[in-house]
């Protein structure tokens, strides 16, 4: 075969802003399934927003399922637009494998709720939370890579707090979940916190386990 007649090889295409994002929130899917690490993620991100064609892409995900693929051991859970939580003097917790809803309403009276979100099912971007907190409590358990974003909520003799994971200070991992609380707290408390360490863990300043 002469070099005339050898098949021009096509350069590779490039990739837009589109593919970029599409690429990225396929891997904060997986790393809110438990398919990655925060350092993977947080690694991958970097990667992915900086890449040029599609094979730099490909490599990313090509150990990962496919974008909205379901796997045949179990079906695919949908995460609800809303979810309400009223509570009066009782206790609710949403901990575990919990998936979280792009939306959530939080009315506490008197009692108190809890939302974990350390092992959390995480499928989508923003978790807005509307809270009208009386004179119970709203506690919010973090790790490391979301944030909670407390500016919009009105204080009147209540409380509201906010503590970031010890492993996010310095040098912190891309936020793959920005939590947004809006609402009221007159006489109650809204805390975003990190898991509570044992006696140990806090004896020897050990980081919380997540």
């Amino acid at each position: 075969m002469t070099e005339e007649s050898l098949p021009e090889r096509r350069p590779e295409l490039r990739v837009s802003h589109e593919d970029r994002e599409r690429v990225a929130e396929q891997l904060r899917v997986a790393a809110g399934d438990g398919r990655l690490t925060l350092e993977e993620l947080d690694e991958r991100l970097d990667k992915a927003l900086s890449a040029r064609t599609e094979s730099e892409l490909a490599i990313l995900v090509r150990d990962l399922p496919a974008a909205g693929a379901e796997l045949s051991s179990a079906p695919a859970v949908q995460a609800k637009d809303l979810v309400r939580i009223e509570v009066g003097s009782s206790s609710i917790a949403r901990e575990g494998e919990w998936v979280v809803p792009r939306a959530m309403d939080v009315i506490v009276s008197s009692g108190t709720v809890k939302l974990d979100l350390t092992s959390a099912v995480i499928s989508h971007g923003p978790l807005r939370i509307a809270a009208e907190v009386k004179s119970g409590n709203l506690t919010i358990v973090t790790r490391p890579g979301i944030v909670v974003d407390t500016d919009e909520v009105a204080v009147k003799s209540g409380s509201v707090k906010v503590k970031v994971p010890p492993s996010v200070a310095g040098d912190a991992p891309r936020t793959f979940l920005q939590v947004e609380v809006v609402g009221s707290v007159r006489s109650g408390k809204i805390v975003a916190r990190p898991p509570r360490r044992g006696f140990f863990g806090w004896l020897f300043r050990r980081p919380p386990k997540y």
